[in-house]
């Protein structure tokens, strides 16, 4: 299953962030290569929950220490992290020591489209995906 690349920036973005989209790409290759997204299944679940408005939350480097919506994240937060998806924000009624991330312009951009394409995948290609990653 193909995802949108990440690569490419929303209309209306800033030079910063094309340049930043360019650069991630070309370190990292497409969103979509082999091996990218370990756990498909996980990856739009959390990109569907940072859609709604929900945050990202990283309280430790165990197992479990990535949680959105009150669910452990073990896989997608490094690839939300790395193609700059998602982005560290200030919290002042957070925690102490614990980091919270909400998605970019150019990461919601890009769950829209992946949510979207997923949604149009027959039912028994995502619960294969769920179930083999």
């Amino acid at each position: 299953m193909a995802f949108p690349s990440a690569a490419s920036a929303p209309p209306g973005s800033s030079a910063a962030a094309d340049a930043s989209s360019s650069a991630a790409a070309a370190q990292h290759g497409p969103i979509d290569a082999p091996g990218i997204i370990p756990d498909r299944g996980e990856f739009i679940d959390v990109l569907r929950a940072l859609r709604r408005g929900h945050v990202l939350v990283h309280a430790g480097d165990h197992a479990g220490g990535w949680v959105v919506d009150g669910g452990a994240v073990y896989s997608s937060y490094d690839t939300l992290v790395r193609y700059e998806l998602v982005r560290e924000y200030e919290n002042p009624a957070g925690f102490e020591h614990v980091h919270y991330f909400r998605l970019t312009p150019r990461g919601r951009d890009f769950a829209d489209r992946a949510v979207a394409a997923w949604r149009q995948r027959p039912i028994l290609e995502r619960m294969m995906v769920r179930l083999v990653g």
